[in-house]
């Protein structure tokens, strides 16, 4: 491996070879380097055989850098870069220019309205990254996906962020109820009882195998009871349609609960509250150790964390909630 590479380059050539490319000025350069000036063109010269290129040329009564010699000046200086960050216990990284992947799991209502913001921002910072964003029933062993590196970071809305991964808190919102107009629960304006509630049945985004991803089971859960989920399905756009022709239950965020009854006007539906045992709904950020001083993920990590506190700041917008549905398509980014 690396057999092709010439072993007479070392990091005092590179170096040098880069400030020439940079400088544009052997006089300049040694006086940077505190050499004398035949020993900085001696190092034009090796390298300009090392690259088989003149690398610098002359244009009048100046130097310039041959098609060659801009790519060299970006490859050793981007090399130079790393080695110094490696040689600091720290890495370098630079948006405009990135190419990884990063994978998202979302496990939330809040996806709607936070990953079309994290996705317009993550492009327009850095548009050569790619971007997988998914739920987590497609892989529900995430502790394990993010400490293989194989997840970046998961938003979970979990009752409590696992304890053996990093977590930072986004924001936290109201749960509210979504039924038929004609559904018992719509009778009142205040919170409906725990055992009102239990003695319905619920429609659930999340599977009942996945019922320790879903804030609502969880908290239930806490609490030491159970909820009948007479349906689940694989997306929220199932679901107005599904309560709009049932006596099932929604459980939400009060946020997706108004803006689902707000984009479904034909559907009959209303919002209720939750049962005061419900408390609020979290929405977390979480990521392993073993990314927690990449400099990558921490812009990442508060990339996410601007999305959502000017999602946050919306939510205690009345005009904001109140407004039509594509109003959700205009967030602040």
């Amino acid at each position: 491996m690396f057999s092709n590479i010439n072993p007479s380059i070392d990091v005092r050539l590179l170096r040098t070879t880069y400030l020439l490319l940079r400088e544009r000025n052997v006089s300049r350069v040694a006086v940077l380097l505190g050499q004398s000036q035949p020993t900085v063109s001696a190092c034009l010269k090796k390298a300009r055989e090392i690259f088989a290129d003149p690398l610098l040329v002359r244009a009048g009564q100046r130097l310039v850098l041959t098609e060659r010699g801009e790519e060299i000046k970006t490859l050793i200086g981007s090399l130079l870069i790393g080695l110094s960050d490696a040689l600091n216990g720290q890495d370098h990284f630079e948006p405009q220019l990135s190419s990884q992947n990063i994978r998202v799991a979302a496990l939330n209502c809040f996806g709607e309205f936070l990953v079309p913001a994290i996705a317009i921002r993550i492009r327009q910072e850095a548009p050569n990254i790619t971007l997988d964003f998914f739920p987590p029933g497609d892989n529900p062993d995430l502790i394990d996906e993010l400490g293989a590196g194989r997840v970046d970071v998961v938003i979970g809305n979990w009752p409590a962020p696992q304890q053996s991964l990093k977590s930072t808190a986004l924001f936290q919102c109201d749960i509210a109820c979504v039924v038929h107009r004609d559904h018992p629960m719509a009778d009142g304006d205040g919170p409906i009882s725990l055992d009102t509630y239990l003695a319905a049945n619920h429609i659930s985004p999340t599977s009942v195998a996945s019922a320790g991803y879903s804030p609502i089971d969880g908290r239930l859960s806490q609490i030491g009871v159970k909820r009948n989920i007479a349906i689940s399905v694989p997306e929220y756009a199932m679901i107005p349609a599904i309560v709009g022709g049932t006596d099932l239950v929604f459980t939400t965020a009060r946020a997706y609960a108004e803006h689902m009854v707000t984009g479904a006007a034909g559907r009959n539906l209303r919002v209720v509250n939750g049962p005061p045992e419900f408390d609020r709904m979290r929405l977390y950020l979480l990521w392993h150790e073993r990314n927690h001083t990449s400099s990558a993920h921490k812009w990442l990590r508060n990339l996410i964390r601007e999305a959502a506190k000017e999602f946050e700041f919306s939510l205690h917008d009345a005009a904001f909630l109140n407004a039509k549905p594509d109003a959700f398509n205009r967030l602040p980014i």
